[in-house]
């Protein structure tokens, strides 16, 4: 028993100091607004009269990085509340990941699917972002950007 416990204190300094320090870093959100998706966007449902089951909405505004560093794998997070002070995402603060950001201020965009017939106009509460210091997945590609396709549609409007 006594030699199990010792090869644990032993293994254990190992393993913690084997671990790639990850912080968490928070960035500074402004400017941040909820727009409907344009006509001719592709997360519109443009063939519909009426929306089915959700509408496209894009959550735009500026992010900024105070660090000397690219912050990775950035996440943003909000309370969307509807006209009557309901949580259009009930259950779910986060709205979404803005991949890399680099030092400085940039502009950043996401879309949100909100439940059909969901009284506005929408009120954010609590936006913020957090992200690393350095990856926390694997990466597709060291050039590649991280962004899915209709999100990088979004960032080039």
């Amino acid at each position: 028993m006594l030699r199990r416990f010792a090869s644990v204190l032993f293994c254990l300094p190992l393993l913690v100091g084997l671990a790639l320090p990850c912080d968490a870093a928070e960035l500074q959100l402004s400017e941040v607004r909820l727009d409907p998706c344009g006509e001719l966007d592709a997360g519109n449902q443009p063939e519909l009269s009426r929306p089915v089951g959700a509408s496209c909405y894009v959550l735009t505004g500026d992010v900024e990085n105070r660090s000397k560093n690219s912050v990775i794998d950035t996440d943003v997070y909000a309370r969307i509340l509807d006209a009557s002070g309901e949580p259009v995402l009930p259950n779910r603060t986060r709205v979404g990941s803005i991949g890399d950001v680099n030092p400085g201020h940039s502009p950043f965009a996401l879309r949100i699917s909100v439940p059909a017939g969901t009284p506005g106009p929408f009120v954010i509460k609590n936006p913020r972002a957090r992200g690393f210091n350095a990856p926390v997945r694997s990466r597709v590609d060291v050039d590649e950007d991280d962004l899915l396709p209709l999100e990088r549609d979004i960032n080039q409007q």
